[in-house]
């Protein structure tokens, strides 16, 4: 595959941008950057104008961070007080598309190795969450997510689930994501390599990159299936949004706002159809 050069004019991908079933965009490090001042965000610029615009055109769209660490509405009320108009159905995390997941599969009882709003989503689907350290008999599901707080009480009643025949899933296994001040640890990568190493299960991915969430972005944007070839995820990191583009054929637009600087020495699965260095040409694009 080509290496994509930085190009502000999008002449190649104008008219799929134009014509796009819906937009798929990240959070932090693409739209916005969290504000260590207020605690909520900062938008980056022209992202607040090209969500307007594509609201004014009736183009759907939703916000998919891959962080857990608050509730869908927590997120969307964040990135409402920095000027987005995201409404709080339109703000989606992993733990959105793993509750959608565990339900469709039939599984019911799933311990949560995160925070409160990380098992928000579960418990609003009717999921029963177990809380990290609670004993607990026929837990079907270990979820992992955003947690700092987790200490070696968690490690032991994860482990004991896993041993019992759970199975091992987790909203990201990304070790870093973008903040205002720079890189930050993903807390759930640093448990995913403890709990396999305990137990020699991998975690299966609900949230970024996987299908399961690009699939749920679609459903909530109101797209059939034969759409997902006309969607666009916008996004900072070629290991996240554009490795779920391609994957499924989406175009992949990267920012080099976040995570990403170049294309150098990225595989074919993770290099976007075109890096940005802003939102700009989007914006433009669509006119």
């Amino acid at each position: 595959m080509p290496e994509p050069a930085c190009d502000d004019h999008l002449p190649d991908h104008a008219a799929r941008l134009r014509d796009a079933a819906g937009f798929v965009f990240d959070m932090d490090g693409t739209i916005a950057l969290g504000d260590a001042k207020s605690g909520g965000h900062k938008a980056l610029p022209h992202a607040v104008a090209l969500l307007e615009t594509l609201e004014r055109r009736g183009i759907p769209f939703v916000v998919f961070t891959n962080g857990t660490a608050k509730a869908p509405a927590d997120y969307a009320a964040s990135l409402r007080a920095a000027g987005f108009p995201v409404s709080d159905a339109q703000m989606l995390t992993p733990s959105a598309s793993a509750a959608a997941w565990f339900v469709a599969q039939g599984m019911r009882r799933v311990r949560v190795l995160g925070n409160a709003g990380c098992a928000a989503p579960l418990r609003a689907a009717g999921l029963e969450v177990i809380d990290p350290t609670a004993p607990a008999q026929d837990v079907e599901a270990v979820y992992t997510g955003w947690f700092r707080e987790f200490d070696f009480a968690a490690l032991e009643a994860a482990c004991d689930s896993l041993w019992h025949g759970a199975r091992l899933f987790t909203a990201s296994n990304v070790p870093f994501f973008a903040t205002a001040t720079g890189r930050a640890i993903g807390s759930s990568f640093a448990i995913n390599a403890m709990l396999t190493a305990m137990t020699g299960k991998r975690a299966r991915i609900l949230g970024k990159p996987s299908r399961v969430a690009l699939d749920v972005a679609r459903q909530v944007m109101g797209l059939p299936r034969s759409a997902v070839r006309q969607m666009v995820v916008v996004g900072d990191d070629p290991a996240l949004e554009m490795r779920m583009a391609n994957a499924a054929g989406a175009l992949a637009v990267g920012l080099t706002t976040g995570l990403m600087q170049s294309t150098t020495d990225l595989p074919a699965r993770d290099t976007p159809a075109v890096l940005l260095t802003g939102l700009e040409p989007v914006l433009a694009a669509l006119g």
